[in-house]
């Protein structure tokens, strides 16, 4: 493919006509679609996934290729060494690889590419980083500095959010895009269990214990109440203005809580990871704690054996004399 002499322009200021007709354009709002309605991916995973396809495009168009056919694997490779100069992370070069392989796979059955070129590209591996995980204590101490901010005389009702999304957050191990979609329904306090929407688009119903109940139980009487307005819908966190609250708003709750506790600080999903840990620790089984977390793999949560045995390492080297 010749690539002397030609312009450099946008994909997104100039339609680009595949060989079946379908500009790159066309094709990323397509597989848009694609994730959304067929694979029902998560709205982080979706804007990432069609921003990693947007700059691969814009990447074969400075270089020349500007019919999505064109772009072949060799393309594909030079795409993922650029960012490695870049000193992008593992983690990040993985997911364009596998946004890549995603969408060609999908271009190709959909008959906007004759071939995948993507099939045999390989990317990196994402780091096998340890996730921060509380110890049982330091997570005690998280979560009474939250509820301190409650017993402070008259709550702000979003301090009785804050307590009741942070005790929810550990009790149940779900991810924070899954509590915020919650709605005041999925909540049965009869039961102590929280009805959750995953990935897929998958349903499945997890417990929480009698800390959390208080929590949530003082949110819906006291806090909530004084929250609700037109835009509240059956949400069940809500933000300061009535509207049901986004995990941004959460994100910044749990690095708050965590410098008021002097713990190190943390995500909610790092709540997740401390929670997964704690019930192996404790003697749950694999199987149970992946129906707990959601996964629809055991190979998922089998990583979480690698932090228990990386803690059981750590507390032996520390405390026996011959370690």
């Amino acid at each position: 493919m010749g690539m002397e002499g030609k312009s450099h322009p946008s994909p997104m200021t100039q339609s680009v006509v595949a060989p079946q007709g379908v500009n790159m354009e066309s094709a990323l709002a397509d597989f848009d679609t694609h994730l959304r309605a067929q694979r029902r991916l998560s709205e982080h995973t979706v804007r990432a996934y069609r921003g990693d396809i947007g700059q691969l495009f814009e990447f074969a168009v400075e270089r020349g290729v500007t019919e999505l056919a064109e772009i072949d694997l060799g393309l594909l490779r030079e795409w993922l060494a650029t960012m490695g100069a870049r000193r992008l992370s593992r983690a990040t070069l993985a997911r364009r690889g596998a946004a890549a392989r995603t969408f060609f796979e999908w271009a190709c059955r959909a008959g906007h590419v004759p071939t995948d070129p993507a099939a045999r590209l390989v990317s990196a591996r994402p780091d096998r980083t340890l996730p921060t995980v509380l110890t049982p204590h330091e997570a005690a101490t998280f979560l009474e500095a939250a509820r301190e901010r409650v017993d402070a005389g008259d709550p702000d009702p979003l301090h009785l959010r804050d307590w009741a999304a942070m005790e929810l957050l550990y009790a149940t191990g779900v991810r924070v895009g899954e509590l915020v979609g919650a709605d005041v329904p999925d909540v049965d306090l009869g039961s102590n269990t929280l009805r959750v929407l995953g990935k897929g688009g998958r349903e499945r119903v997890v417990p929480f214990g009698i800390p959390a109940a208080r929590a949530l139980r003082s949110w819906l009487e006291r806090g909530r109440p004084a929250l609700v307005g037109p835009r509240s819908g059956a949400a069940l966190f809500l933000g300061r203005r009535g509207s049901r609250v986004d995990v941004r708003q959460v994100r910044e709750v749990a690095h708050r809580v965590a410098r008021m506790a002097g713990v190190e600080d943390l995500s909610p999903h790092a709540l997740r990871h401390t929670a997964a840990t704690h019930l192996l620790e404790g003697g749950s089984d694999l199987r149970t704690v992946q129906e707990v977390l959601g996964h629809s793999s055991l190979a998922t949560t089998q990583r979480y054996t690698h932090v228990t045995a990386e803690r059981l390492r750590s507390s032996y080297q520390q405390a026996h004399p011959r370690a």
